[in-house]
Formats: structure tokens, sequence, C-alpha cells
């Protein structure tokens, strides 16, 4: 296997392994305010996944793509990321709960996976670009 190819190879798995943990972060504040506080499917996703997104944001940037790009460039390119999936997800994910009664718990699941797959690639090759690896 070349140098460069498993150098991207460690940088999924690394990824993958916070991804595993942002989404404890939201699955767990998912679940404590989908059984505590009695609001509806969406004010619940969207609080879990900012808190989630905020985890991961921070990980990654340090530990997978160790990039040295500004930082609050970088925080404006993850948003618009986040600007596009989470009305997407939190009106399509609140349709598919409360309208036509899918499991909140699989419909999240289904939401996370999609988010894992497309943010790798979105913060790979466009938040941090050609930024990789540049921190010392």
């Amino acid at each position: 296997m070349e140098s460069n190819t498993k150098k991207e190879a460690w940088r999924a798995v690394k990824f993958t392994f916070f991804s595993i943990s942002a989404g404890l972060v939201e699955i767990l504040s998912f679940t404590l305010l989908t059984e505590f506080s009695g609001w509806s499917y969406w004010p619940c996703y969207l609080i879990a996944l900012v808190l989630s997104v905020l985890w991961n944001f921070t990980l990654n940037r340090k530990f997978t793509f160790q990039s040295a790009a500004n930082v609050p460039v970088a925080m404006l390119k993850v948003a618009l990321y986040y600007a596009v999936f989470t009305p997407l997800t939190t009106v399509s994910g609140n349709y598919l709960v409360e309208t036509l009664g899918w499991n909140d718990y699989l419909v999240t699941g289904l939401n996370m996976l999609l988010n894992f797959v497309t943010e790798f690639l979105y913060q790979r090759f466009v938040v941090y670009g050609k930024s990789v690896d540049t921190a010392e």
C-alpha cells in the first residue's frame, strides 16, 4: 500500500472513531431530551445535532485532518454544510416521525449515518482540502 493511501486510510479510521464519539454525544443528548423534555422530535434532534457537530469539529480538526487552516473560516465552511444538511434532515425526520409514525431512534440513526458519510467527504475535500496535515 502506498504511503499516501495508508495515510488516508488511517485518516478515515480516525474520523470514524471520532464520529462514533460524536454519535454517542448526539444519541445520549437526543435520548435525554426525548425522554425527559416532552418536546417533539425536531428540537430534540436539532439540539443533539449541534452538540455533536461541535464535538466532532473540534476533535477532527486537530487529530484527523491536522489542519492549520483558519478556524473561523473552517467553522464557516462546516456551518454552510449544516445550513443544508440540518433543515433537510430536521424537516424530513420530523415528517417521518410525526406524520408517518416512524421510530424516533431509527430516523435519528439514519440521519447520523447519512451525516457520517457526507461530512467526511465534505470536510476532507472542501473544509480542509489542501490544508490537511499542515498543523505543527
